[in-house]
């Protein structure tokens, strides 16, 4: 069974999305899985552990702790579009001990896929894919880049959350189009 993780900073990890506080919340909520995304996960069996503070990186490094090596998958929460298939898909274009990276249009990291929790690197933000890439070589590792649509298209705008608003998940489709109603009425 792989280890899927998912830093989810709520509506405070998405300042760009929109002005209102309120609508990013609902709309990070909604994206990521429920309401409630923590009473969410957990009823559907995850592990939530807590943010210890300093960012994504930070996040990520503390649930890693204790994981033991094989299929370690690490996915940012605002890919809307993404389905079990797209994780699937990542795992099975892994080369056995290498690292995998799938990476945004705008260079930043996505998803990546671990041999080992001990891979792992804080090193979010602009152009982190080369980061990645350069850490991975530094450790004597095969980097692979692998082309998943639905973990390739994130969310940073309410642009893009259009854009994507077709293929995008049920709640988040019923978050947008609450929306809709409330500007129209």
């Amino acid at each position: 069974m792989p280890t899927v993780v998912i830093p989810f900073a709520g509506a405070e990890g998405k300042t760009r999305l929109h002005s209102s506080a309120r609508i990013r919340r609902a709309l990070a909520h909604a994206m990521f899985c429920d309401e409630e995304g923590a009473a969410a996960a957990r009823e559907a069996g995850a592990v939530v552990v807590a943010d210890p503070g300093g960012g994504q990186g930070a996040a990520v490094h503390a649930s890693l702790e204790g994981v033991e090596p094989g299929g370690i998958l690490v996915v940012n929460a605002d890919v809307p579009c993404v389905v079990p298939h797209d994780l699937r898909s990542l795992l099975a274009a892994t080369p056995a001990g290498c690292l995998a990276l799938v990476e945004a249009l705008d260079g930043t990291t996505n998803a990546l896929s671990l041999p080992a929790a001990g891979v792992f690197a804080p090193l979010y933000g602009p152009s982190s894919s080369d980061r990645f890439r350069a850490h991975g070589a530094s450790l004597g590792l095969e980097v692979v880049s692998v082309a998943v649509p639905n973990l390739a298209e994130d969310v940073d705008t309410m642009e893009d959350l259009t854009r994507l608003q077709l293929r995008a998940g049920p709640r988040t489709q019923a978050c947008l189009a609450e929306l809709e109603r409330s500007v129209v009425a």
